[in-house]
């Protein structure tokens, strides 16, 4: 791995840390937590205090509107991701969360998933 690549890793796993530091879910407000690639999204509310996953939604085998398919940008995939996770978690009885964004800055996708995270009904 060259030195730039590790610089950037370092950083990506410091930004991590001081998000995961001060977010903690309970099983009152679990954390919701999005993970992103160059291609997908994932997204899955968590209880830290039983260690248990308790919904997650993927873009990997998510089956988006037929008709908007071929036109749907990954910002526009990203809130569909966040509406299927709050019904999800509204399914479950879960409403309050806390937002773990990981190491990820709060724009696009990010914002996309928490922005249609909330228009589903969930609050955080």
């Amino acid at each position: 791995m060259s030195h730039v690549l590790q610089i950037k890793k370092a950083r990506r796993e410091r930004r991590r840390r001081h998000v995961r530091r001060r977010v903690l879910g309970t099983s009152d407000h679990p954390r919701l937590t999005v993970q992103k690639s160059l291609r997908h999204i994932y997204a899955q509310v968590v209880d830290d205090t039983r260690g248990v996953t308790l919904a997650m939604v993927t873009s990997v085998n998510f089956n988006f509107p037929v008709e908007e398919e071929k036109k749907l940008t990954k910002t526009r995939r990203a809130a569909h991701i966040g509406r299927a996770i709050a019904a999800k978690a509204l399914a479950k009885g879960i409403t309050h969360v806390v937002f773990d964004r990981n190491h990820n800055l709060y724009h696009g996708r990010i914002k996309a998933v928490a922005d249609a995270a909330r228009k589903g009904g969930l609050q955080f």
